[in-house]
C-alpha cells in the first residue's frame, strides 16, 4: 500500500511595510523588532513623496473626509518602505501593526506597534499592506524594478523544483555522501546556503535615497 505525501510548497510571502514621515528617526529600532520578529527586508528605499503620488497610492481611499489629510500627512517628509517576507508575512505584520486607530491601539493592542509609535487614527506611523492583492500593487509601486512572482502551483509547481532546486539539492546530496560529516543535517543546510543559484540580493546595507 503506497502512502501519497501532500503536495510540495515552496513559497515565502512578502508584503509593504512603510515607517512614515513622522517617526522615520525610530527605524533602526523598528528594523531590530522586524527582523527579531522572523521577517527579512529584502529591499529598502528612502524617499519623499509628493502629494500626487500619495494620491495614487491611496487610491482606494479616495472621495474619503480624511483623504486630503492623509496625502499631506504621507507628503510630508522622507519615509521608508520596505519589502518583507516570512512565512503568512501579510497577516503577521498586520498583527504586529496593531489597529489602525492608534488611540485604539494604545486600548486594546498597547504591545503593538501602532500603539507604542502612533499618535491617533491619521498618524498611525506604520503601513502594511491589507492582502495579498495590495501588496502586489504597492510593492510595484514602491519597488517598480521588482517582480512580484506568481505563486507557482500544480505543474508550474514541479516544472519549478524540476528546474531550479532538484540539481541544487542532488549536487548538494552529493557532496554530502563524500564528506560524510558528524552532523549531515548542519553540514547540508550551510551548503546550500552556501551554493544556492537564486540566492535573494538582501539589502544588508541599503542605499538611502536622497529625498527629493
Amino acid at each position: 500500500m503506497e502512502l501519497s505525501m501532500p503536495p510540495l510548497q515552496i513559497y515565502v510571502e512578502k508584503t509593504l511595510a512603510i515607517i512614515k514621515p513622522d517617526i522615520v528617526d525610530k527605524e533602526e529600532e523598528i528594523q531590530d523588532i522586524i527582523i527579531r520578529s522572523g521577517f527579512t527586508i529584502v529591499q529598502r528605499r528612502k524617499l519623499q513623496l509628493s502629494p500626487e503620488h500619495c494620491s495614487n497610492f491611496y487610491v482606494e481611499q479616495y472621495g474619503k473626509m480624511f483623504f486630503p489629510n492623509l496625502t499631506a500627512y504621507m507628503s510630508s517628509g522622507p519615509l521608508v518602505a520596505m519589502i518583507l517576507a516570512r512565512h503568512k508575512a501579510i497577516s503577521y505584520w498586520k498583527e504586529l501593526l496593531g489597529p489602525s486607530n492608534s488611540l485604539v491601539a494604545k486600548e486594546t493592542h498597547p504591545d503593538s506597534l501602532r500603539a507604542i509609535y502612533g499618535t491617533d487614527d491619521l498618524r498611525n506611523a506604520l503601513h502594511g499592506s491589507s492582502d495579498f492583492a495590495a501588496a502586489e500593487r504597492e510593492i510595484r509601486f514602491m519597488f517598480p524594478e521588482v517582480i512580484v512572482e506568481p505563486i507557482p502551483v500544480g505543474q508550474a509547481a514541479r516544472d519549478y523544483l524540476n528546474l531550479y532546486v532538484i540539481p541544487t539539492l542532488l549536487k548538494g546530496l552529493t557532496e554530502l555522501c563524500k564528506h560524510k560529516p558528524a552532523d549531515p543535517c548542519i553540514w547540508l543546510a550551510d551548503w546550500l546556503l552556501e551554493n544556492n543559484p537564486n540566492k535573494p540580493k538582501l539589502c544588508h546595507h541599503p542605499i538611502v535615497e536622497e529625498p527629493y
